[in-house]
């Protein structure tokens, strides 16, 4: 109630589902983001998540009292675009909602080629011999900032808080698990985009 309260007091309409399974049967175009606790009676968060991810690609955030590294790199895993470790702040939550929903509102209109790659910001869609890579929003947002700025190196710190708009140390963690993502998935086209530049970050080759 203190997290619905809050964000409807920054203006959100915010719906609130008791049990998990519920969320299954609605139908998720109409929203912009959601929030999802890990540990659930029944169907848990990262179950969930797999579930609706396919049918959404707006924004999800756990939620979660779990903050080991494998926790973590499951959720992102699964599709999920970030983490907020319990306990947290009330204002914690809402400048992350706030940063999730002010990045979903930029775009870009012409269509942008780096290396093997093309961009396509207005529908945040990137492309590899005419084949679309299957990237989340956030894995998106990660290669078109680091593509935009070929050769750059950028720390995990930076990239985060660039894509997000909110800027914490631990966050980092996020970053390294969603570029082990976008690697993975841009290896059946045969491409490797990103470089890690050890001790510093990352740079777009």
């Amino acid at each position: 109630m203190l997290i619905r309260n809050a964000l409807e007091r920054d203006g959100y309409m915010v719906d609130t589902v008791a049990v998990p399974e519920e969320v299954l049967h609605l139908d998720l175009s109409p929203y912009s983001l959601i929030l999802l606790d890990v540990m659930m009676p029944g169907l848990d968060g990262y179950a969930l998540c797999e579930e609706i991810r396919s049918g959404t690609d707006c924004p999800i955030l756990f939620l979660t009292a779990k903050t080991g590294e494998g926790d973590i790199t499951k959720g992102l895993g699964l599709g999920a675009d970030d983490y907020i470790t319990k306990p947290f702040g009330i204002g914690e939550l809402r400048a992350r909602v706030q940063a999730h929903l002010r990045r979903e509102s930029r775009k870009r209109r012409h269509l942008m080629t780096v290396g093997d790659m093309q961009f396509l910001p207005g529908e945040k869609k990137a492309l590899c011999g005419g084949q679309e890579i299957p990237f989340t929003k956030s894995e998106y947002a990660i290669c078109e900032y680091l593509a935009l700025h070929q050769g750059q190196v950028f720390s995990k710190e930076r990239i985060y808080e660039h894509i997000f708009g909110y800027e914490k140390e631990s966050d980092s963690t996020a970053i390294t698990e969603h570029i082990k993502n976008i690697r993975a998935k841009c290896q059946p086209a045969g491409i490797s985009p990103i470089e890690t530049v050890w001790g510093i970050g990352y740079r777009w080759k």
